[in-house]
């Protein structure tokens, strides 16, 4: 199994879980978040004062998937987020050890 941690921009979400949804992504856990990276935030003028915003809105998505599903999953996300603009975000994957529904104590992949 694998956990894949994506962050797009918050615009994009309905779209990517739709897509997602129709890849046989079953769950996943949405996070608002706020961070920067290369683009280092920007700035912006309200009310006739520029301020600079230093931390860029996103959206976390985090899911485990089989390790079948990983590159059809990064495919899907990084065709439905991309945008062509600086700051679509970053996928990342890593490998999950164990996992356990909490409710019938179920592991492994039954547990996804």
């Amino acid at each position: 199994m694998k956990l894949i941690i994506a962050t797009i921009k918050p615009f994009k979400l309905e779209e990517v879980r739709q897509a997602l949804s129709d890849t046989g992504v079953t769950g996943m856990m949405v996070t608002e978040i706020k961070g920067y990276g290369a683009q280092s935030g920007h700035t912006e003028i309200y009310r006739g004062a520029e301020y600079a915003v230093n931390f860029v809105p996103k959206i976390r998505l985090d899911m485990v998937v089989q390790d079948e599903q990983v590159d059809a999953v990064l495919e899907t996300i990084h065709s439905t987020a991309k945008t062509g603009k600086i700051g679509d975000g970053k996928i990342f994957v890593t490998n999950v050890e164990q996992a356990m529904r909490v409710r019938t104590g179920e592991t492994g992949v039954d547990a996804v």
